[in-house]
């Protein structure tokens, strides 16, 4: 198969496909550790020995960790297929390389995963949690630069990227920074609510949006947990700052189109969206279900604003170069 430049409307809704099932393994790994299900089975990469253990379907923690390895594991199939597709069909050298990365960044997950199950009795000097347990949180971390990577591969073989344009969009410096801080926070965000999340750290300030019953801007008492939390807290007041920011900014851009400003709405109502949430993890002590969406949504905000970050700052490098002969 000849490499080329052009449009690969199979080679792009593939690489659609392994896009949209990151959320449902997100989703299914978001919910798993909201209702503490993670050490549900204590053997990997089996569970209780088999792939298909008993009960599994009936009681709702097995279904979930279980359902979890299942679709982590077509997640690994879907990115070893993806990465070859792109070896051998894709012409541009970097759009490849995103492809080789995506598979190593997936392997390493599968590993994380399991040695959070196989460590989860040893102990950690100077921590209060296990090995097993500590591994949980670089587990949800490298979970975002894969969502990144894979959504970069997407937007890549899309149609409005592969066509060529005799004047691609150059987009003004500030929109294209302000993108790229927002992607940013967004990753400093996420590390820091699964640090607090895997540190139980949720409910560490029990009120909201004042941090004690009493009515006090600032906690009463602090420790690692209450930190980690009250930062949490604090990055959601920069990020929505920012965010709207961009927002203003990437709206009066003249380059922008208009599936971009469509993106950008969505963004916005997913804020909303984000800070209710947040909200409502709070007030229902962490209800998993609401925790779980608010996983989710978090998630797609770092979807979306990396999208428009993409495309505003890669539109001013010029079409695709014809294949070569």
């Amino acid at each position: 198969m000849a490499r080329t430049a052009d449009y690969k409307p199979a080679l792009a809704w593939f690489a659609a496909l392994g896009s949209a099932w990151v959320f449902v393994l997100v989703t299914l790994g978001a919910f798993t550790t909201s209702i503490g299900a993670g050490m549900v089975f204590p053997d990997w990469p089996l569970s209780n020995g088999s792939v298909n253990p008993e009960g599994w379907l009936d009681d709702i923690a097995m279904f979930a960790e279980h359902s979890h390895r299942l679709t982590g594991t077509l997640m690994g199939l879907i990115t070893i297929g993806l990465a070859a597709w792109l070896h051998v069909a894709e012409e541009r050298a970097w759009v490849r390389r995103l492809g080789w990365w995506a598979l190593g960044i997936v392997v390493v997950q599968g590993l994380l995963g399991g040695k959070r199950v196989l460590l989860d009795a040893m102990d950690m000097p100077g921590f209060d949690l296990s090995v097993g347990q500590l591994l949980r949180i670089p587990h949800g971390i490298l979970a975002q630069v894969f969502f990144c990577v894979i959504f970069a591969i997407a937007a890549a073989l899309s149609r409005t990227w592969s066509k060529p344009d005799p004047a691609p969009a150059v987009f003004s410096p500030r929109v294209r920074q302000l993108g790229a801080w927002c992607v940013a926070l967004l990753f400093v965000q996420l590390t820091v609510a699964a640090t607090m999340r895997h540190n139980g750290a949720g409910l560490a300030i029990p009120t909201f949006p004042l941090s004690t019953p009493e009515g006090g801007l600032l906690p009463a008492t602090w420790d690692f947990r209450v930190g980690i939390h009250f930062l949490h807290r604090v990055m959601a007041g920069v990020l929505t700052v920012a965010l709207l920011a961009y927002g203003h900014y990437l709206w009066r851009d003249r380059a922008v189109a208009g599936w971009m400003r469509w993106l950008l709405a969505g963004l916005l109502l997913l804020l909303g969206a984000q800070l209710t949430l947040g909200a409502y993890a709070v007030w229902s002590g962490r209800n998993p279900y609401i925790t779980t969406a608010h996983v989710i949504v978090g998630c797609l905000m770092l979807a979306l604003t990396f999208l428009l970050a993409f495309f505003t700052r890669s539109g001013s490098l010029g079409p695709v170069q014809p294949a070569r002969a």
